[in-house]
């Protein structure tokens, strides 16, 4: 028998939140195939270099809600 995708979402909630970040990663594995691994070396570089540039007080992130604002402001919601 097939899950809705409701059921799906049902019990995905009842997952302990660690396990969260794996479920996404197979999902997406499994819609998208295997990321390139000079695609993700190139990206974890990037993540890398950015922590580093924000913990150094080089740069200055922007919080999350600040962001989504502007972004509903762009897209008029």
């Amino acid at each position: 028998m097939s899950l809705t995708l409701e059921q799906i979402v049902e019990e995905t909630r009842k997952l302990p939140p660690e396990q969260l970040p794996e479920l996404i990663e197979r999902i997406t594995l499994a819609a998208h195939g295997p990321i390139d691994p000079q695609i993700e070396q190139a990206s974890t570089e990037t993540a890398m270099r950015r922590l580093a540039e924000m913990e150094s007080g080089q740069v200055k992130p922007i919080p999350g809600h600040v962001t989504s604002a502007r972004i509903r402001k762009i897209v008029g919601r």
